[in-house]
């Protein structure tokens, strides 16, 4: 009895008896382990078994409950602890030779098989009923959660087929042996199961009639032909009507029919063993290689196809040094018993030095191993092609297809029919080969790349460097031909400390030429794709190699069609077709829809070729191209979500592309959080190129994000990055707007010496430029400020004068800013119905402006008035509908603010409860997200709170609590 059961509910055998295993999740534990048996399997993939791909945040803490659970259920198999073993990254289950029914399972299917192509009935039915001994039921019956999840699903559909064909073997054995009246009861209930398996019901017929029951055998025809016809619309077998004409001409002596793969399987035939050895030390892709296994291995119908039957190639894509030839040839070594005539491998040098192989040399060199004599091979391609089906439509063999350039060099090499599997390699897609299985290959996760590391160089050195070896990995980039080199590199200098290699990999930017070690060369690699694309004869090939290129100039960071667009100087549907492309040979990646961007190492291979490819003024062309796309992104962003009363002046060169359509101020600030680090490098960038005009107005734009942002600090960097710019440039406009700026995120800050001294200095260089729309919102600025530092009577008349300029000038937009610096004034003055009137008429403008980030401010503001005018449930509504529009933004910063306030109405009206948990709340988002004025206003609240609390009865005073 094995230790360990699949084969229906999980199960676990001492020997004596079965043991009980506990919960559930140590169910699904025991089977995730099983499944990987003898592999380690990382800490990641169990988690994501446990609980699917989001696992809970304590799942680290309850897997480790789970596993120490799991040894103590398993200490009862009297095993010691290396049973089942922490290795990093993850956990290993030892399993013995016949310990796992699974492994017993399949070692009966082989023999099974092997029996019944060489028609030895005895063993083949002696062997079947082994297998079946093993069956419980369905596969991983008691955790189906599990079991219906991916791969795990796959597998049990795999075990049920083959089930089902073994049952086929052994029937047709027992009714060579003349078994026949024993097997009836079982093929009846199986033929009534499974009522278009043909099989079963053509061996119902043959056991019947030899039992001399011919009515019952016709009856059984005539039931399935109705199920096929009336089902599918199809007419038995020829197997079946053969079958139905024996009975017919109740012919007793009939004999079981030769199966298919008896017949053409020749056991003196020597198979092939082409593959190339297997890699050394393969590690990870445990999802892939269950997956390709799958796919490859035949299914429940092996050796028995119908005729016409054809196999789906599975294509394994991705970018050069991904591991595509070792995942293949790592599969196509475990399944060689899958496949008794052997494999066939080429490599189709679609991406190395020298021409390609055509279609019509590998089938040459296929038919010549196959034993097909050299003259007798046809001229003609499509004639080969037509051999080449006819003979291995009579074998049973692995393809296995390296390095394909294109879809038209494989369709050739195909089998037409027969029982036959293929695997294609290739750096393209090939979405168009027909009928094709597509499993492209991504980086290695971060744990298989350190087990990798630590195979190729020796764990010990990469436990005793754990900064080193990151980063190592780092550089590599998830890329087994990179990890390989540095692997190998390391292996072969035992004395060099990891942290010297790290340092030589990270040095400047040719880190792809130290990835070389013998005939490993990663910008080899990357340099075949690209060529084969620059030297193509097809002129889309060769616009995408220069596309390639001009990427290059921007490597670090996602494109779109539409950013792509202006960097190419391309209309955004011919550079949508580009990236397409680049995505499909995977010299780009596509990580989200309608986004591209580089591998690292691919990136700095591409800007490598644009320097050495494109002239010096195509690469500041193409790069100021996508400056001025980002400048007139950033000034629709804030149009959409500040609606300045004066944005910045255009700059002179508009792109011809569209920038983004925002809908609405959210989807225009999500914008901003995404490529805030390309529009960060923009500025640097735009300053090399000498255009501070470019650097002024992309940090100015970013006025939209910080409106909800400003905690974060970066629009503080991007703005003294773009003064410094405009300093050294003298540009006098930039320096007025940028100061103009720089105020705003210091008065954001509460900063308010610097904010006014800001002010002060760009409102003195807009006086000399005569700019009176800036005069008139730099003072209301220095309202605000007047406001926050607590001088009433000083921040209304900064209002009031602003009002006055704003009144000179075209600027609609101006009233709600206004009534707002107003409405703060007199609130401070103490002014609390005059204060309420302004907010009344600013905040339905500021709701028609769709502008949240202001809404919210207003009303948290509007909320504190009403608070001190007595109105509580009033206050209340308006703070709970400012912490809702923060909230669904992400404004952290803005969250406190209202978290703050909504303390401050709570102490108000004596909720002490609420008041304590609103400032702890505001504490704990302080800290978090470094804001420092927050922090001390929460520490200063929670210590007037508890003041408030210790005088006399008021501190237990009853109140309707209002929730947060």
């Amino acid at each position: 009895m094995p230790t360990f059961g699949l084969l229906g509910p999980l199960m676990v055998h001492d020997g004596i008896q079965e043991r009980p295993l506990g919960a559930g999740k140590v169910r699904v534990l025991l089977a995730a382990l099983l499944l990987h048996r003898n592999r380690t399997m990382s800490k990641d993939g169990l988690k994501e078994a446990l609980w699917g791909p989001n696992p809970p945040a304590t799942a680290d803490a309850s897997l480790a409950n789970h596993v120490a659970r799991l040894r103590r259920q398993l200490a009862s198999l009297g095993d010691d602890a290396r049973r089942l073993a922490a290795e990093p990254p993850g956990y290993r289950l030892h399993v013995g030779d016949g310990e796992f029914d699974v492994d017993v399972f399949e070692a009966h299917v082989s023999a099974v098989r092997r029996a019944y192509l060489q028609q030895d009935w005895d063993t083949a039915a002696r062997r079947s009923a082994d297998a079946m001994a093993l069956w419980r039921g369905q596969p991983l019956a008691d955790i189906p959660d599990f079991a219906d999840a991916e791969p795990q699903a796959r597998l049990v559909q795999q075990l049920v087929e083959t089930r089902l064909q073994v049952l086929e073997w052994g029937f047709d054995a027992a009714l060579a042996l003349g078994r026949h009246h024993e097997l009836v009861p079982q093929l009846t209930a199986l033929a009534s199961e499974h009522p278009l398996r043909e099989a079963f019901h053509r061996q119902l017929m043959l056991a019947l009639h030899r039992s001399n029951r011919q009515a019952e055998a016709l009856q059984v025809y005539v039931r399935l032909r109705r199920s096929l016809v009336e089902e599918l619309g199809v007419e038995p077998s020829a197997a079946v009507r053969a079958t139905h004409q024996d009975v017919l001409a109740d012919e007793g002596t009939a004999v079981v029919p030769t199966p298919a793969s008896a017949a053409v399987s020749q056991p003196e035939r020597r198979p092939l063993r082409q593959l190339p050895a297997d890699v050394g030390y393969f590690t990870g892709r445990d999802r892939e290689i269950a997956t390709l296994t799958t796919l490859l291995r035949p299914g429940a119908d092996a050796g028995r196809q119908p005729l016409g039957h054809c196999p789906r190639p599975v294509v394994v894509s991705g970018m050069g040094g991904i591991g595509k030839t070792a995942l293949a040839v790592h599969v196509a070594h475990r399944l060689h018993e899958d496949f008794p005539d052997g494999q066939l491998y080429a490599d189709l040098r679609g991406f190395s030095p020298g021409r390609e192989r055509s279609p019509r040399d590998l089938l040459a060199r296929f038919l010549s191993d196959l034993g097909v004599r050299a003259e007798s091979l046809p001229d003609d391609t499509d004639d080969c092609a037509a051999l080449f089906r006819t003979v291995m439509a009579e074998r049973r063999m692995l393809l296995v297809l390296d390095n394909a350039r294109d879809a038209a060099q494989v369709t050739p090499l195909l089998p037409g029919s027969g029982s036959c599997a293929v695997v294609v390699t290739s750096r393209h897609t090939l979405a168009d080969l027909p009928d094709a299985t597509l499993m492209p290959l991504t980086p290695l996760d971060a744990d298989a790349q350190e087990m990798l590391l630590a195979a190729l160089c020796g764990g010990r050195r990469v436990l005793e460097e754990p900064a080193a070896a990151a980063d190592i990995l780092a550089v590599c980039g998830g890329l087994p031909l990179a990890l390989r080199v540095v692997g190998g590199r390391l292996a072969s200098r035992p004395a060099w400390p990891l942290a010297l290699l790290a340092r030589q990999l990270s040095s400047g930017s040719g880190r792809l030429r130290e990835l070389s070690v013998g005939g490993l060369d990663v910008h080899a690699t990357f340099a075949m794709s690209y060529v084969a694309m620059r030297d193509s004869e097809k002129p889309q090939e060769q616009a995408a190699a220069r596309a390639f290129r001009l990427l290059g100039l921007w490597p670090e960071h996602e494109l779109t069609p539409h950013s792509a667009a202006a960097l190419l100087g391309l209309p955004v549907r011919e550079a949508a077709r580009l990236l397409d492309l680049l995505a499909d040979v995977h010299l780009v990646q596509c990580p989200t829809p309608d986004r591209y961007a580089f591998h690292d190492l691919l990136g700095e291979y591409a800007a490598e070729r644009a320097a050495a490819e494109e002239a010096p003024r195509e690469r500041a062309n193409a790069s100021l191209r996508l400056l001025s796309w980002y400048v007139a992104a950033v000034e629709k962003a804030s149009r959409v979500t500040v609606g300045e009363t004066q944005p910045p002046p255009p700059l002179d060169e508009q792109p011809d592309e569209p920038v983004p359509d925002f809908g609405d101020a959210q989807q225009a600030l999500r914008w901003y959080v995404r490529e805030l680090p390309a529009i960060r490098q923009a500025i640097g960038r735009a300053g090399s190129l000498g255009r501070s005009d470019v650097a002024w107005r992309l940090a100015v734009g970013l006025f939209g994000y910080a409106d909800t942002y400003w905690w974060t600090g970066e629009w503080d960097t991007c703005l003294q990055a773009a003064l410094a710019i405009a300093v050294e440039g003298d540009d006098t406009v930039g320096q007025a707007w940028l100061y103009r700026r720089l105020a705003v995120a210091h008065g954001m800050a509460y900063r308010n010496d610097e904010c006014l001294e800001n002010l002060q200095i760009s409102l003195d260089l807009f006086e000399r430029a005569g700019d009176i729309t800036a005069q008139a919102s730099i003072l209301g600025n220095m309202a605000a400020l007047h406001t926050q530092a607590g001088r009433a009577e000083e921040a209304l008349a900064y209002a009031l004068r602003s009002q006055e300029l704003y009144r000179r000038t075209d600027s609609p937009g101006s009233e709600a800013l206004l009534l707002g610096r107003i409405a703060d004034a007199l609130q401070l003055a103490g002014d609390f119905s005059g204060a309420a009137e302004q907010h009344r008429r600013r905040i339905p403008l500021l709701r028609s402006q769709a502008r949240p980030t202001a809404l919210a401010t207003g009303l948290t503001n509007y909320g504190s008035v009403l608070q001190n005018l007595g109105l509580r449930d009033e206050a209340f509504a308006a703070l709970d509908e400012a912490m809702a529009i923060r909230r669904q933004l992400g404004d952290h910063g803005g969250e406190a603010d209202c978290l703050a306030a909504t303390a401050r109405a709570h102490h108000h009206f004596g909720e002490w409860e609420a008041a304590r948990r609103c400032w702890h709340a505001c504490l704990d988002l302080a800290r978090t997200h470094t804001l420092p004025q927050r922090v001390q206003e929460s520490l200063d609240g929670i210590a007037a709170l508890e003041r408030a609390c210790t005088t006399g009865a008021s501190r237990w005073k009853v109140h309707v609590q209002h929730p947060l």
